[in-house]
């Protein structure tokens, strides 16, 4: 699978201090998986400290599915617990997974 990072990703990596291989990890193993804000893309989470029960951050990454791999579109901090919005529905994460993307 291929990845690409768009160049708003990587600025957003250096501006909330991750790493490439945190956000690659964030997809590969997501707490939460919804839809995103743009078109045709889904948001994945994973808390910062997920061993406790009351995290104070989320790590977010938009990414979209395309012909030649995984565009990887941002990379976000996210202060606290964010609330569940637009789940995305079980169908399409078994298939997404299936395609080995998350």
């Amino acid at each position: 699978m291929k990845i690409i990072w768009t160049k708003h990703a990587e600025k957003k990596l250096r501006f909330y201090n991750l790493t490439k291989n945190r956000i690659l990890r964030v997809i590969k193993n997501p707490d939460r998986v919804e839809e995103g804000i743009a078109p045709q893309t889904i948001a994945l989470m994973k808390p910062v400290n997920p061993k406790k029960n009351h995290w104070k951050q989320e790590i977010w990454t938009m990414i979209q599915k395309s012909q030649i791999g995984l565009k990887i579109i941002s990379a976000w901090r996210y202060p606290g617990k964010s609330p569940l919005q637009n789940p995305i529905p079980s169908e399409i994460i078994t298939e997404l997974k299936k395609e080995g993307f998350i």
